[in-house]
């Protein structure tokens, strides 16, 4: 584990954004949007329109990653 954040681009509503997130956290993320049957790119949307805009993208997304990690452990 490096923890060195790897950055990698998106799309989101048409348009080009990077994201900077550690290769563990893209792992997970890609493993989620599979499972809930969407791309990275829906995936990240969602999370974008939810996320309160004081808060970056990346951030959002570690917290989605690790909320679900733990919800799907308590279950």
């Amino acid at each position: 584990m490096s923890g060195r954040p790897v950055k990698h681009s998106l799309t989101l509503k048409g348009h080009r954004t990077s994201v900077s997130l550690e290769e563990e956290f893209w792992r997970e993320f890609r493993r989620i949007a599979r499972e809930d049957g969407l791309t990275i790119n829906a995936l990240a949307a969602n999370i974008d329109v939810g996320r309160d805009p004081d808060v970056g993208l990346a951030s959002s997304i570690r917290v989605y990653v690790l909320q679900r990690a733990l919800a799907s452990r308590d279950a």
